[in-house]
């Protein structure tokens, strides 16, 4: 028979998390070198910073890809497991997910132009070498293997009102022949279905272009705002039966599954290159949970002392996730996790502390912050059966 359970009815929230921790580093093997050691103090503090917040599930964009799980183990072993300052205590991520990416796998073509074939310009995505600025799925919850879908290979011309670039006068950047081959995603899109307790919750992790980096024709520009659309289209229901993946499976996400869209994403919806139409779906969508906007007081803080481009901002400094070139770009809201509107988001944040407070001695090895969300699907308080 049903029967309501009361511990479930209390279940703790889930805690999500992603987090540009800035490993994609310039020689390839460095990253596997480092977590060889226990000492390297940008992996203890990135270690620190998942100690204070304590996500259930983070996504780790740019960690270099490798294919062994000996990165991960050596992350687990050597920095995970170990407190890494005083009050901390040792964080367990038994189920994890990585996958290869398209930066720096050559693509035989000039992608970027510039008259020369082989460069990290002309890789599927800007890389030195395949694997760069990687990512990495941590979690406490099973992952379904057999049901996640990646779509790295997926063709960018496969969009509908794909945004092709143009260079000034409307000639298209792309020729024809290339245009054809070209991948959407910079890196990869990967739907990664977690086994929650009372319910599931599809990852949709991925970390587009930053839409800089290029010329007249706004190439970065038009494949971000394309690679934020991509989860768009694939979550509502009627928009993504255009999209295959990686095994051949056509369409989008079940009208009626659980989701969450995490990454760095590159994208400011008041500041910043990037192009309307991409974030802005997400933000001004009824479809989206709203209720909590992640903020910090030492994004703030930030702003204010470092001044220079910050100071023509029209966003909320509040919402910053990345701390960059105060004198060109300034700090941005660049990392986000959202959920759809019929998942209760109870809490969120990004955690930037202020000078003085708790971990503000950890985050500057990045030039990112963790964001969190907290939320409870509506299977986590639905009763067990017995």
């Amino acid at each position: 028979m049903i029967m309501l359970c009361c511990a479930c009815a209390q279940a703790a929230p889930v805690r999500v998390a992603t987090f540009n921790v800035a490993m994609g580093l310039p020689d390839e093997g460095a990253l596997s070198a480092r977590l060889a050691r226990d000492d390297d103090q940008a992996l203890s503090n990135l270690a620190a910073v998942l100690q204070r917040v304590r996500p259930d599930v983070i996504l780790l964009n740019e960690f270099d890809y490798t294919a062994g799980p000996e990165n991960v183990d050596r992350l687990r072993a050597h920095y995970l497991a170990r407190p890494q300052a005083p009050g901390l205590s040792a964080i367990e991520y038994p189920h994890s997910f990585t996958a290869p990416v398209n930066t720096g796998v050559d693509s035989g073509l000039d992608l970027d132009g510039d008259g020369a074939l082989h460069g990290p310009g002309d890789a599927w995505g800007y890389g030195q070498f395949p694997g760069q600025y990687g990512m990495l799925v941590l979690s406490r919850f099973p992952i379904d293997l057999e049901a996640v879908r990646t779509f790295r290979e997926f063709h960018w011309r496969a969009m509908p009102d794909a945004a092709r670039p143009a260079i000034p006068g409307g000639r298209p950047f792309y020729d024809d022949e290339t245009w054809a081959r070209l991948r959407l995603s910079s890196k990869s899109h990967w739907d990664l279905p977690l086994q929650l307790p009372h319910a599931a919750l599809h990852l949709l992790a991925s970390h587009p272009t930053p839409p800089v980096f290029d010329g007249p024709e706004d190439r970065n520009g038009a494949r971000n705002r394309d690679e934020i659309r991509f989860w768009a289209d694939y979550i509502r229901p009627g928009h993504g039966d255009y999209i295959v993946d990686d095994a051949g499976r056509p369409g989008g996400l079940a009208e009626d599954a659980a989701w969450v869209v995490a990454g760095d994403l590159n994208a400011d919806p008041a500041d910043g290159d990037s192009r309307p139409g991409g974030i802005d779906l997400f933000l001004d969508g009824d479809w989206v949970n709203h209720d909590c906007v992640p903020t910090s007081a030492g994004a703030v803080e930030a702003a204010k002392q470092q001044a220079g481009a910050n100071l023509e901002h029209a966003g909320d400094p509040a919402h910053d996730t990345a701390d960059f070139n105060d004198r060109y770009t300034g700090n941005l809201r660049a990392d986000y996790v959202l959920t759809g509107a019929d998942v209760e988001v109870s809490d969120c944040g990004v955690f930037w502390p202020r000078a003085g407070e708790p971990g503000h001695e950890t985050v500057g090895f990045s030039d990112h912050r963790l964001v969190w969300i907290d939320l409870r699907l509506p299977g986590n308080s639905s009763g067990t059966e017995e």
